[in-house]
């Protein structure tokens, strides 16, 4: 089990490679990567990704800008603010987070971990605002500027609306019909304290529950709230 020093420092690594520039200051992405929850009882603001995702929201928004501008010099201010808020929302930032493998190297206190947070695309695009931020403060504009370019390029002419995930359409059903809300409950756990599986349960009212497992707790809900849905699909309830 690598120490958490041993942790930050494989981190670096990766951030280096992958934001192709070698930092003067690595605890930019030591801050950049640290979750507020992983900061320990003594929490000082700017030891986690908050501040840097501050600053990190305002640049990708300028280099965007100027990239829409550049790309689409025919388009009108309404057609180019359409596509602006695609490209700076959460989901389009979660994408290049998951593409570059930023989830994986999030510092989160063990609580967080098992819940699930590592896969919330809002916590994955706020370290990736966060990594633009420390990119921006080491290396200067024109960095940032070709690394936002090189990875949102490619999301262009993608349909960046958010997805609607299972239980989110579940949930939906259930108001529909006027049940009471579904209910998910943890009711067993196994595997390993490092790669630990959890099964999870989802109850709709005149419905059999359900049971699925997942890697982490959100991904059970999802998955048990998917099975469900399937459920109602094949017997037309």
């Amino acid at each position: 089990m690598p120490s958490i020093d041993e942790f930050h420092a494989r981190n670096l690594d990766v951030a280096t490679v992958t934001l192709e520039h070698k930092f003067d200051r690595p605890q930019l992405v030591k801050q950049a990567l640290t979750h507020p929850s992983a900061c320990g009882r003594n929490q000082i603001v700017s030891d986690s990704y908050e501040r840097l995702e501050f600053l990190g929201d305002r640049v990708l928004g300028l280099v965007i800008a100027d990239m829409l501008l550049q790309t689409f010099p025919k388009e009108s201010e309404g057609s180019l603010a359409k596509r602006f808020t695609a490209l700076v929302r959460r989901e389009a930032l979660a994408i290049v987070a998951q593409k570059l493998g930023f989830d994986k190297l999030i510092v989160l206190a063990k609580g967080e971990e098992e819940s699930g947070e590592r896969e919330n695309p809002a916590l994955q695009a706020d370290v990736c605002e966060a990594l633009i931020g420390a990119l921006y403060l080491d290396a200067g504009y024109e960095a940032v500027q070709r690394f936002i370019q090189k990875n949102w390029k490619p999301l262009l002419n993608q349909d960046l609306s958010p997805p609607q995930d299972a239980k989110s359409t579940l949930q939906e059903w259930a108001q529909g019909r006027g049940l009471p809300l579904p209910t998910y409950k943890e009711v067993s756990r196994s595997g390993p304290p490092h790669a630990p599986l959890f099964d999870i349960q989802v109850f709709v009212k005149g419905l059999d529950p359900v049971i699925k497992q997942g890697n982490s707790k959100r991904k059970g809900e999802q998955e048990a709230a998917k099975e469900l849905l399937r459920f109602i699909s094949e017997s037309g309830v």
